[in-house]
């Protein structure tokens, strides 16, 4: 079955040509014209990907994008007509995949669906996760860094390891210290401070075993990996 995309907007011309453009690159495609609406329908249908405004009636694009990564991870791709920094960073900050500023070509929204969706179900199905130099496999909780010299093992406590998992799944993803709370602390009462000494003495193991750069620091923002350090 193709891909469902949530399209979330109130503004009826912009919903009519993203849903004639996905419609005609095979995906089906669902609207929602307010945010309640927009949660209300990710909720009950799990669509595989979320087209999301932010200036929108009954719950801003800024509480869906919330309430959708409190919820899991379902690709959003914010399409706003908000085109200053501090929004494109807030859009990271909160957990966005990609931000597309109005108007905008409808081509390249496609584009950008294809691209993230091939990105996500391929990391989904993975059972071995490749980032640059480094490699993990899911099943065997094991991690390496392939150098000139060889293939150097990490050793990982289960928390460095699931941290890295996370990120390995989306590279170039800026993750907030709240998402990887989320993702590798389900159910338990921890600190952002935590989350920062964690990934440090992950940081540490990386560039020890040769991999200097792969995982970097967003100011304000959070973290991610870098594929081509």
């Amino acid at each position: 079955m193709s891909s469902l995309i949530l399209i979330a907007d109130d503004e009826g011309e912009i919903v009519e040509i993203l849903d004639a453009y996905m419609r005609r690159e095979g995906f089906r495609t669902v609207a929602a014209s307010d945010g309640q609406q927009a949660v209300d329908l990710h909720a009950s249908l799990k669509p595989d990907l979320v087209l999301l405004d932010v200036r929108m009636p009954v719950r801003d694009g800024w509480d869906v994008l919330g309430e959708l990564r409190r919820r899991g991870e379902t690709p959003v791709i914010m399409v706003t007509a908000l085109d200053q920094d501090l929004d494109k960073l807030q859009a990271l900050r909160i957990g966005a995949d990609d931000y597309i500023i109005k108007p905008f070509k409808p081509i390249e929204v496609v584009a950008r669906v294809h691209a993230i969706l091939r990105r996500s179900v391929g990391a989904a199905d993975a059972k071995v996760l490749r980032v640059g130099p480094l490699e993990v496999q899911l099943e065997n909780y094991l991690a390496a860094i392939f150098t000139p010299d060889g293939k150097r093992r990490l050793d990982l406590t289960l928390t460095e390891f699931r941290i890295l998992a996370h990120m390995a799944r989306i590279p170039l993803r800026v993750f907030t210290r709240i998402e990887i709370m989320e993702a590798c602390f389900p159910n338990q009462d921890v600190l952002e401070r935590t989350i920062d000494s964690h990934v440090s003495h992950l940081r540490r193991k990386l560039e020890s075993a040769g991999a200097v750069g792969l995982l970097t620091n967003v100011r304000g923002v959070g973290y991610r990996l870098e594929p081509d350090a």
